[in-house]
């Protein structure tokens, strides 16, 4: 079925709209043309938010492309409701904040997850309602009536009818109902923020880390080292407002999850195109946009391969991105579903973490390259990058080949079925 927008005329609001100039002048704004139903529609927003006592703004990609993240922090304060920030949309809410509760979906964090599929109110900002956020449909947040705010009507009542549906811009819409809130009650949603603290405490996103060097069981052979310590040692050695792009694949979630994103537009990311080979034409195009930022590309071996010719024309035009290989020797998100799905027959997924020679690779295209194999290396060679202003740099980080992105929600499962790290298994 093609889906054809309407043209929308010059629409007149109704007078005395909350009581305030400024309401009504964010609502023609928003709406116009949608008259006496964009009134319906905002007021009726408001009131669902007032009633709600487990509430959760889900944030969609929508929110940055439309410049809402300043709007989006407006209505979560004034609301004091938590917000999820899907893989799109990371960036346009602080993680640092104290409502934030990270990424949902698929790979989700457990409490964003959970607080979704408890959630009895989903304010759905310029997002989709796409299957990896969902899980089985029909299973999702069964309790919840849903304010759905989307540019494309298509988009609307597609996947979830919602109760109050806004087609607009995402960033007026939401100064719109923020502006259309009345007085709240600022002690309503404790019981709610006690339950998410109690599920943020049970479960954390947490792996097995890598015992020292000293400590390896196996004398002459380095301790496997971890991916996410890989990240989070990146993420602590650089400024926050670091541009951070992704390939495709278990690196992009682990990014995604370890990550603090505390500025809009600093993860650059193809979302679920399955685009391998992204991050690094994507990081050398955000340095030349961004040349007063850092900006680092996360990749996986396999994603690498594909796209690393373009360090060429980094090099050449002395465009100093740094690239970040999680080199565990395999399509690793294919080996994760053929060993957690598949019974462990594996196909076509290994590669060889020798060949290519990354290092040697790297440096005939002018780049610096960098080996790494255990943790006590990761931090001096993240230094070494940073200090590099003048080509791109190439860090190849010899990572635990058997590493498996957690929490995970199996595909056509429930978000009630989400799967959490061994660690916390007898925590559920």
């Amino acid at each position: 079925m093609v889906h054809r927008r309407r043209r929308h005329g010059r629409g007149q609001v109704p007078g005395g709209f909350v009581g305030s100039a400024v309401a009504a002048g964010v609502l023609a704004a928003v709406l116009q043309g949608q008259g006496h139903h964009a009134h319906a529609a905002v007021t009726g927003g408001a009131r669902l938010v007032a009633e709600a006592e487990r509430p959760v703004i889900y944030a969609g990609g929508g929110v940055l492309k439309s410049g809402g993240s300043t709007a989006l922090l407006a209505l979560a304060e004034a609301t004091g409701i938590p917000v999820v920030t899907t893989l799109m949309a990371r960036g346009a809410f602080p993680d640092s904040h104290r409502l934030a509760l990270g990424m949902p979906g698929m790979h989700g964090n457990y409490t964003a997850v959970t607080a979704m599929q408890q959630a009895d109110l989903l304010i759905a900002l310029g997002s989709r309602f796409d299957d990896r956020v969902t899980g089985k449909i029909a299973a999702f947040a069964p309790h919840a009536k849903v304010i759905h705010v989307d540019i494309d009507r298509a988009e609307v009542g597609k996947v979830r009818r919602p109760e109050v549906a806004i087609v607009a811009d995402c960033r007026l819409a939401t100064e719109a109902i923020t502006a259309a809130l009345g007085p709240l009650d600022a002690r309503r949603l404790d019981r709610w923020y006690a339950q998410l603290a109690e599920w943020k405490d049970r479960f954390p996103l947490t792996y097995e880390r890598s015992a020292p060097t000293s400590e390896t069981a196996l004398p002459g052979r380095p301790p496997l080292l971890k991916p996410q310590f890989v990240l989070e040692t990146l993420r602590d050695a650089t400024p926050d407002d670091t541009v951070l792009a992704s390939g495709v694949g278990q690196h992009q979630m682990w990014a995604s999850q370890f990550w603090r994103f505390e500025h809009p537009n600093t993860w650059v990311n193809s979302g679920g195109l399955g685009t391998m080979g992204f991050a690094v034409p994507a990081a050398i195009g955000a340095k030349v946009g961004r040349p007063d930022r850092m900006v680092w590309a996360v990749d996986g071996d396999g994603c690498f391969q594909m796209t690393a010719q373009e360090l060429v024309t980094a090099s050449s035009e002395r465009i100093p991105v740094k690239v970040a290989i999680l080199n565990n020797a395999y399509l690793g998100m294919v080996r994760q579903w053929q060993h957690m799905f598949y019974e462990e027959r594996y196909s076509e997924v290994y590669l060889s973490p020798d060949l290519p020679d990354y290092v040697m690779w790297a440096e005939a295209m002018g780049c610096v390259g960098l080996r790494v194999e255990t943790p006590e290396e990761v931090l001096p060679a993240i230094d070494k990058a940073n200090q590099v202003d003048d080509r791109p740099v190439v860090i190849d980080f010899r990572t635990d080949s058997m590493e498996h992105v957690l929490p995970m929600v199996p595909a056509g499962a429930s978000n009630d079925d989400i799967v959490v790290h061994p660690l916390q298994a007898g925590a559920q």
